[in-house]
């Protein structure tokens, strides 16, 4: 890999917080948790208020005490971990210096809510013993093609050569280097004002391929490509380079925060690639979403990885039974930390194979991964799940195992 831009280490935001609390400021960070031993997540979505809010347009009063019982939700359960969506749609859950507000808070991007998601929710996580990981999604716009509809002084609309419109979605273009130090810049803005316990991403990198439509960056290649045998090899050095800038500068900005990344749990396919898993999925990260996922392990690029391992043991394309011990050998010896992503979401969903229906079936999958050390903890999709919990399942986890 050639050598890195320095571009994105000298653009660090200087910007500070006005007129609002910040209890969870990165100054407080004397009475961080620490998830002793093992980790037990759950992942707490704001895109489509998916989990919370569970509206738009509530009042801030009202947002304030749906995610306190989130939290205090986590802790009933006897998780040790929150992983907070606060950058959903390159929008903000927290002041931004770069960044509108989220229009899943007030249903209109850019306006102010009235109080401090993301510094609440440090603050009272902590308080509670839990981790708070901040989760980002990079360059994921709006999940329209629309840019009127962005607030008029968002980034994407002052910087429209930056956007690429791709599967009814918006996309910032991973191929500038101008838009690899901008989406830096707004996420680690939220790590310089607060004491975040991780900055933690999701499994979207270049978008998930949708038949008979083309990412278009034929621009950025040309601009920026030569020097690589192909297309997808300067896409992936892309992603490279985004996960080594950020992990550098999230040890400058605060050594002890770590850096963690949830992928699409099959890196390749053994019919791909004899280092592959013995699945036969259809998307492999490696090759579609152009993301190195086990280099980055292999290599110790970041702290920890949780492979969303969203599939039943026994499933013949993706069985959980084998991918946990192929990620185990992945991070064996390399010091990252291993957590397998939990989808606690099909448990009872009558649209999932049979054994999602067995209440029993996640609390299989702990019993499984306990065999392998490099397995450190598991993470759970979603919060409205794990207070929900349809058929039970999350209790049976916590009765065998927490």
């Amino acid at each position: 890999m050639g050598r890195l831009s320095r571009r994105a280490f000298a653009l660090a935001a200087a910007a500070t917080l006005s007129g609002f609390a910040t209890a969870g400021d990165a100054a407080a960070d004397t009475n961080r948790p620490r998830a002793a031993g093992e980790m037990r997540g759950m992942w707490l979505a704001t895109v489509s208020n998916r989990d919370w809010p569970s509206r738009t347009g509530l009042t801030a009063a009202q947002q304030r005490t749906e995610l306190l019982a989130h939290l205090d939700t986590a802790v009933r359960r006897r998780l040790n971990a929150v992983m907070l969506q606060v950058r959903p749609t390159a929008d903000a859950l927290w002041p931004s210096s770069y960044e509108p507000w989220s229009q899943y808070l007030t249903g209109v991007q850019g306006r102010n809510p009235g109080w401090d998601p993301l510094g609440t929710a440090v603050t009272e996580a902590h308080a509670r013993g839990l981790e708070l990981h901040a989760w980002f999604n990079p360059y994921r716009i709006a999940n329209h093609t629309d840019p009127t509809r962005l607030v008029a002084n968002h980034p994407a609309r002052e910087h429209p050569g930056w956007v690429v419109p791709y599967g009814g979605k918006l996309y910032y273009n991973p191929g500038l280097p101008q838009v690899r130090a901008f989406v830096q810049d707004a996420m680690l803005d939220a790590l310089r004002k607060y004491a975040i316990d991780a900055v933690h991403w999701d499994d979207y990198f270049y978008p998930y391929p949708v038949a008979g439509q083309v990412f278009d960056d034929d621009a950025a290649y040309a601009a920026y490509g030569a020097g690589f045998p192909d297309r997808a090899a300067w896409r992936r050095d892309n992603i490279d380079r985004l996960v080594l800038e950020t992990a550098a500068r999230i040890k400058q900005i605060r050594p002890t925060a770590r850096f963690g990344i949830s992928p699409f749990g099959v890196w390749r396919n053994a019919a791909t690639d004899p280092l592959g898993s013995p699945t036969q999925a259809g998307v492999e990260t490696y090759d579609d979403l152009h993301a190195d996922t086990r280099k980055w392990v292999r290599e110790h690029w970041i702290d920890y990885i949780c492979p969303q391992l969203y599939w039943n043991i026994g499933l013949a394309a993706a069985d959980y039974a084998k991918l946990v011990p192929w990620w185990a050998k992945t991070a064996e010896g390399t010091g990252v930390g291993l957590y397998v992503g939990e989808a606690l979401y099909k448990a009872g969903d009558s649209a999932q194979p049979a054994a999602w229906q067995d209440p029993a079936e996640l609390s299989r999958h702990l019993t499984l991964a306990a065999r392998y050390p490099e397995v450190k903890g598991h993470v759970f999709f979603a919060a409205k799940e794990v207070g929900a919990d349809r058929i039970g399942a999350m209790a049976r986890v916590v009765a065998d195992h927490y």
